[in-house]
């Protein structure tokens, strides 16, 4: 006797009956979302930090906080990065060494990239890192912002998605994913986002529309400094005609 489900799609092939994969509309808890399909960068900026659910998934060190902006009719928008003196960074002791800009075409991505975190000499790894981010969170003079790179990035423009991914010796490894909107979006979505080192990071640009992020970076830029992790996305490959012929 057919089963309802085999009732249901008799109209079809026996080939396409089993090719079928139905799409899993089971609510998912707040966890699975920010690690799995992701969530609105909003929702982390006013998340409580301090609650039990928001620790056991939050990666350490990283920063989502909210921006303002300021919508100017028939001129356009005014948002505002950091001020040196209060909010976040002000908090945490961290003001970048150098400040750049990036322009994301349509459809494109930057493939995961990691900075290595400085481990002062005569210190284990796990042990420090732990320390610094786990027995000492708050004890923010500890951080070697001068010896390692520390990322804040703003998005101006476009809708990008950011996926972090915890890779740090001595933590437990935590993805975070979530979708930050461009200052010609504005809502509560407008974030700024700081990346420790050690956690791996990769942004991709969602919908037809370029993303321009302007970010700080604590120390200089080192070509030292620039990790990849699974960044083949970045590479455009040629026809294989055209590989064919150069081969030659």
């Amino acid at each position: 006797m057919a089963t309802p489900d085999e009732q249901l799609w008799q109209g079809l092939t026996a080939e396409a009956q089993k090719a079928l994969v139905m799409r899993d509309y089971t609510p998912q808890s707040f966890a699975d979302r920010l690690a799995a399909t992701g969530v609105e960068a909003g929702t982390l900026a006013s998340a409580d930090r301090a609650a039990q659910e928001t620790r056991a998934i939050w990666i350490p060190g990283v920063e989502v906080f909210p921006r303002k902006i300021h919508h100017q009719r028939y001129r356009g928008v005014f948002g505002e990065f950091v001020r040196c003196d209060e909010g976040v960074l002000q908090r945490i002791g961290f003001w970048p060494g150098q400040w750049a800009n990036a322009r994301m075409f349509a459809q494109t991505a930057k493939g995961f990239h990691v900075h290595p975190p400085s481990i002062p000499e005569g210190t284990r790894p796990e042990e420090w890192i732990r320390r610094l981010f786990v027995e000492e969170a708050d004890h923010y003079g500890l951080r070697r912002y001068a010896e390692e790179q520390w990322d804040v990035m703003f998005f101006v423009q476009g809708v990008a998605e950011m996926i972090l991914c915890d890779v740090r010796a001595g933590l437990p490894r935590r993805t975070m994913r979530f979708f930050v909107d461009g200052d010609n979006h504005p809502g509560a979505n407008n974030v700024g986002i700081v990346v420790p080192p050690g956690v791996a990071h990769a942004i991709r640009v969602e919908g037809s529309e370029d993303v321009i992020m302007v970010y700080g970076t604590s120390t200089s830029f080192h070509p030292e400094f620039e990790g990849r992790i699974a960044s083949e996305v970045e590479t455009a490959a040629l026809p294989e005609s055209w590989a064919h012929f150069l081969a030659k």
